[in-house]
């Protein structure tokens, strides 16, 4: 761990710092905004103001960091910041050699940081504005550094009336000192609003000469309108009560009648009886436009224009706390990936806003269109109790996506899915209801593209099972629970084994053995797919390799899952299976499935002609039950072909699945591929299979899947062939 440098000028530092008067007891309620909307903003669980002393810091404003966390300035990530002038972005703290071991970084506390120095008006560090995560971030963009600057100057500014206030408590000299090397207006005046001094700054602010104002009414700088506040606080003081201790906000009016927002905060003091006024005013024009600002930033999508899932989270609270009939629908588009990944982000950019505006166009009036995510879209109606306005509204949004879109000169078709659910059957909160919605979603998008759904109870309860299923798949993969059973493909000309597929089984601990179709679908569209995919490849591959010992053209069939070619890691895990068991690519068959190629087809065919380059064989699962198989074999290096049971089982009573057979097998061999026949179960289709050229065949007149200590047994020592009678 490095320890933070050290300021050329500490003492300096430190005694600009006490001018604050602030410490670990004594916080800055004033900050407390600021470190709200930098949290917001950058979307991290925390985000503080943090004071550094001369070995220790104390958080002055905080949101989320908590009490347990090391105080030491050693170990502060913030007492490096002040040693910079740019922003100190630390993206994985783990794997910087500045923080690697840092105790807050060992405890899980710190694992992204983001900070920018706060500094006095002499120039003197004082401590730094912070976001932080304990999560890496990929990155934190220029645009990101500069938004974080903004809300650094705006803490500085409340740091700097901090340090007036406490000049104020101090002696007169003291406060004249500190008014005069202010950047901000600074005026005293008397128990009758006569101005007694100002500095050079407030001189300046309201147009006039240092001099001119001296002994004038304080009311010739503000409005008409607040005068009588101004006085109202000034003889509440004088009757005995304490100066407000907030900043107001008033009208200040400048010599030439120009009028501004301004802020002030004032206080009071004593020269021997005679009781003085001091007030710290602030022009706060760009404060304003920068208030503004960021109110738009952290509320509104900056591409869109659009309310954003913040604006939207709170203009929805609101809504359902009048005890409006709320309705919310979620809108996601089908397909915007393929436009992005194809023509580019910026034709991408050109889809969403023109969905905007057709959303903007065909939502009710006085109904909230916001984005809520990259492709995700809601639409909040304050009178949207009737579900079958609700469903027409579904219906018209669909429609309206549907139409084609012009994006850089090419015509894209996309279409939109929607999620519906009401308040407050479908939930009491915005957290709830905007669930409610995403599991409609969910309903909508399995049934295919361009559907929507209204929410229904048994949506939940299915949802629920979906993550205590998925927990437990996660405890059968840490449990070492999966299972690989074999199957034998046989070569059907002589009979002989040619070698298995490997086939996915669950040894439940309650309720056994579970085949496939009790978990694989929970398995593929859950997270851990590609990791037991990988799995099933390492363990195929090492049995693979004991048993060509016993005979040396065996072949071992795995199948994909989907997941498998999301990222660039298939071909290595392939790579490193082979070379760990020593066996040639060609010991080992990958089966693909129409779906998967479907669903990602720039990603899949490049992996692919990458696995036949390297000598693996590849097959076509499942064919002919897809729509696209055909088209499908023009253009993927697969080398067999695997006919779906359904067909081969109705073989011997149905015309047509005959007919589908013979062309598959008439097809392969134009195309120069081998073919496999699944579902073989009798002597008769083994009979025809092998009579009109199929090669090999897999089903129960074969052999059924059986764990390896069984097959092995099955085919070794004994004769390695079956007969096929």
């Amino acid at each position: 761990m490095r320890c933070p440098n050290m300021i050329a000028d500490e003492e300096g530092r430190l005694r600009a710092l006490s001018d604050y008067g602030l410490s670990a007891e004594v916080g800055l309620p004033s900050l407390d905004p600021i470190v709200e909307i930098a949290a917001r903003m950058f979307d991290t669980p925390a985000a503080a103001v943090n004071m550094i002393g001369s070995d220790h810091v104390f958080l002055v404003a905080n949101k989320g960091v908590g009490d347990d966390v090391d105080r030491s300035r050693d170990v502060s990530f913030c007492a490096h910041a002040i040693t910079q002038d740019d922003v100190l972005v630390v993206e994985d703290a783990r794997l910087d050699p500045r923080f690697h071991d840092n105790p807050i970084v060992s405890a899980g506390q710190i694992c992204f940081y983001a900070g920018v120095a706060l500094r006095s008006p002499s120039g003197h560090s004082l401590g730094a504005l912070c976001v932080v995560d304990n999560k890496p971030r990929a990155e934190f963009s220029e645009q990101d550094r500069a938004r974080l600057k903004d809300l650094g100057r705006l803490a500085s500014n409340q740091l700097e009336l901090r340090r007036l206030e406490v000049a104020t408590k101090a002696a007169p000299s003291r406060f004249e000192a500190s008014a005069a090397t202010s950047p901000n207006a600074v005026i005293c005046f008397d128990p009758q609003s006569r101005i007694t001094a100002w500095n050079d700054a407030a001189a300046a602010m309201f147009g006039y000469d240092a001099g001119q104002m001296t002994g004038q009414l304080l009311d010739l700088l503000v409005a008409p309108e607040d005068r009588v506040r101004v006085q109202s606080g000034i003889e509440r003081v004088r009757s005995g009560g304490a100066p407000q201790n907030v900043a107001s906000e008033l009208t200040g009016v400048r010599r030439s009648g120009e009028r501004f927002p301004a802020e002030l905060y004032w206080s009071r003091w004593y020269e021997g009886d005679q009781m003085h006024f001091g007030a710290i005013v602030r022009d706060m024009t760009d404060q304003r436009r920068e208030r503004d600002a960021l109110f738009h930033l952290a509320n509104y999508d900056s591409l869109t224009g659009l309310p954003n899932r913040n604006l939207l989270h709170q203009q929805a609270s609101g809504a359902m706390r009048d005890g409006s009939a709320v309705a919310l629908l979620i809108v996601d588009l089908d397909g915007f990936k393929d436009v992005n990944d194809t023509l580019g982000h910026a034709a991408g950019d050109l889809v969403l806003q023109a969905v905007t505006r057709r959303l903007v166009q065909a939502a009710p009036a006085q109904s909230i269109v916001a984005r809520t995510g990259g492709d995700e879209f809601a639409i909040l109606l304050r009178d949207g109790g009737d579900p079958l306005q609700l469903g027409g509204l579904a219906r018209a949004i669909i429609a309206t996506i549907a139409a084609p879109i012009v994006a850089d000169g090419h015509e894209l078709r996309i279409a939109g899915s929607c999620g519906l659910a009401i308040a407050p059957d479908h939930g009491e909160t915005i957290e709830a209801l905007m669930s409610s919605a995403n599991l409609a979603l969910f309903q909508a998008k399995s049934g295919g593209r361009g559907r929507s759904f209204l929410f229904i109870p048994a949506l939940r309860a299915e949802a629920v099972a979906r993550r205590m299923y998925e927990a437990e798949l996660h405890r059968a993969v840490e449990r070492d629970e999966f299972r690989l059973f074999y199957q034998p493909q046989i070569r059907l000309h002589d009979g002989a084994l040619a070698g298995a597929e490997a086939l996915i089984r669950w040894k439940h601990p309650v309720r056994g053995l579970l085949a496939p179709a009790a978990f694989l679908p929970a398995l593929e569209s859950g997270t851990l797919a590609g990791q037991v995919g990988s799995w099933v490849i390492r363990t195929a591959c090492a049995q693979a390799a004991q048993w060509r010992r016993l005979q040396s053209d065996f072949r071992m069939s795995v199948n994909l899952f989907g997941a498998q070619f999301r990222g660039d890691s298939l071909l290595q895990v392939v790579r490193d299976a082979l070379a760990a068991n020593r066996l040639p690519p060609d010991a080992l068959e990958l089966e693909i499935t129409e779906n998967i190629i479907l669903d990602q087809q720039d990603t899949v065919l490049d992996q692919l002609r990458s696995l036949r380059q390297l000598g693996v064989e590849l097959s076509f699962d499942d064919f002919g039950t897809g729509f696209a198989s055909l088209n499908l074999l023009k253009s993927y290096p697969v080398s067999l072909i695997k006919i779906d049971k359904s067909f081969t089982q109705a073989v011997q009573h149905s015309e047509g699945d005959r007919a589908i057979v013979l062309s598959i097998l008439d097809l392969a061999r134009k195309l120069g591929l081998d073919v496999v026949a699944e579902g073989v179960e009798t002597r008769e289709d083994c009979a025809f299979l092998r009579e009109h050229g199929c090669q090999k065949g897999q089903g129960y007149y074969f052999g059924k899947p059986v764990p390896p200590a069984v097959f092995g047994d099955q085919f070794w020592p004994a004769p390695v062939a079956i007969r096929a009678r």
